[in-house]
Order: C-alpha cells, then structure tokens, then sequence
C-alpha cells in the first residue's frame, strides 16, 4: 500500500469526517498534513503520517465508516498514534496552517 495521499482526496475525507467527528479530529489530520508537507519533517515520520493518513481516506479498514458511533474509531486510533510519533515536527507554522484551513472549512 502506497503511503501518499492525494490532496484531493484527503479534502473530500476532511469534509465527510468533519460532520461526523468534528473540529479536533479534522484538526489532528490537518496537523500531520501539514507536517508532512514540511520539508525539515524526516523520511521515517513523513512515512507514519502518509500511512495514518490513507488509513483515513481509504474507504476499507478494520471497522466500516458507516457504523454509527464506531465508523471512524479505528481511524482516530491511527491518527492519535501518528501524531504522538510525530509531535515534535508538529511546529506552531503547522499549526498556524491548519487552522487556516479549519477557517476555509468553516470549523472555526
């Protein structure tokens, strides 16, 4: 499985997963995206956001979307332990990014 994500994509996600797991999740997935784009951000943590990230996109994984409550759990998982990996290249410039674009989303 490749570990990039197309930024398309990952839009169209963001927007799905907005309604359902709200501003903090859209956030975190917001905070790996732009660490990865970050070109400081190593090879190996570049490498666990791209993974953590088509984890989310991707439409199959361990537990279904659809399920109510329990859809996107598994995805939460992935992405908490990816930015716990990766926290340090989570600078206040990603953070600055992301909330722009949780602005543009209207989530903020």
């Amino acid at each position: 499985m490749s570990t990039t994500v197309d930024e398309k994509k990952f839009g169209k996600k963001l927007g799905k997963i907005a309604k359902t797991a709200g501003r903090e999740v859209v956030e975190k997935a917001l905070w790996l995206w732009y660490a990865a784009k970050n070109p400081k951000t190593p090879l190996w943590a570049k490498t666990t956001i791209g993974s953590a990230l088509v984890y989310l996109v991707v439409p199959i994984d361990a537990i279904p979307d659809i399920i109510p409550a329990f859809g996107l759990s598994d995805d939460l998982g992935i992405l908490a332990a990816a930015v716990i990996a990766v926290a340090s290249y989570i600078d206040d410039d990603v953070k600055k990014q992301a909330t722009e674009r949780l602005k543009k989303l209207g989530l903020l």
